[in-house]
């Protein structure tokens, strides 16, 4: 009976053990696999704006049928390494580091590579449980899917206003273009939004907000003048 005791104890753990493979190793593997190729659905946070009453609006494009200047604005905004980084940029980490130990105004290390594993596969929040698996999506997409297919993601599933989300309808509720035809001082005010979309406003920015959104144009034109979209554009 002892011995059929210890069997089935290791049995269980064995059962454990397989399932958080498939929950953590495999299962991620084949999700990231079929987004490759399938437009991701909507996301945890998507669900959660709804049930607060948010809405949903949402069109699916194509990377070629976003305006360069948009994704030139985001990278300049979010990302300056992204061309160069494989998913975590260590020097932007270290510098964030260093600010947040010094009592400076709180920083963050965020790559775009990172904020679309976090958008799109994750729930909002900030456990370690998430975070680990927020790096370890990170590595999936960027070994999967390459640049051009994580920016492409990232332009269709950020979130851009109350239930906006992803770049045509952003471009198409602030200012009623699709987001092909957005100009470089448009899609700097898209990309100055990007940290707090449910306050900050890109059809009618406050000075604090143009400021915001003509450094980043600013920024952007060095992004194009230094290549640094080269992998994306």
């Amino acid at each position: 009976m002892a011995k059929r005791g210890k069997s089935g104890f290791w049995n269980v753990v064995k059962a454990v053990l397989v399932a958080a493979i498939m929950v953590f190793f495999i299962g991620p593997v084949i999700v990231v696999a079929v987004y490759r190729f399938v437009p991701p659905p909507v996301t945890f946070l998507m669900v959660q704006r709804l049930f607060e009453g948010h809405g949903l609006e949402r069109e699916w494009v194509p990377l070629e049928k976003i305006s360069p200047a948009l994704v030139r604005a985001v990278i300049a905004a979010e990302d300056a390494r992204f061309c160069e980084h494989h998913g975590f940029d260590l020097e932007a980490i270290e510098k964030a580091m260093k600010a947040n130990a010094a009592g400076k105004k709180l920083r963050g290390g965020s790559t775009i590579s990172q904020q679309t594993a976090k958008n799109v596969f994750l729930w909002p929040g900030r456990d370690w449980v998430r975070k680990g698996l927020e790096a370890w999506f990170t590595v999936l997409i960027e070994v999967g899917w390459g640049k051009e297919r994580i920016m492409e993601v990232y332009l269709n599933s950020i979130e851009w206003g109350p239930g906006v989300y992803g770049a045509e309808a952003a471009a198409q509720k602030n200012f009623r273009i699709p987001a092909a035809k957005l100009t470089p001082t448009q899609a700097a005010r898209l990309a100055a939004i990007v940290p707090k979309p449910l306050s900050w406003k890109a059809a009618k920015p406050g000075p604090y907000m143009k400021r915001r959104a003509g450094s980043i144009n600013r920024n952007a034109r060095v992004v194009r003048n230094e290549g640094l979209t080269a992998c994306v554009l």
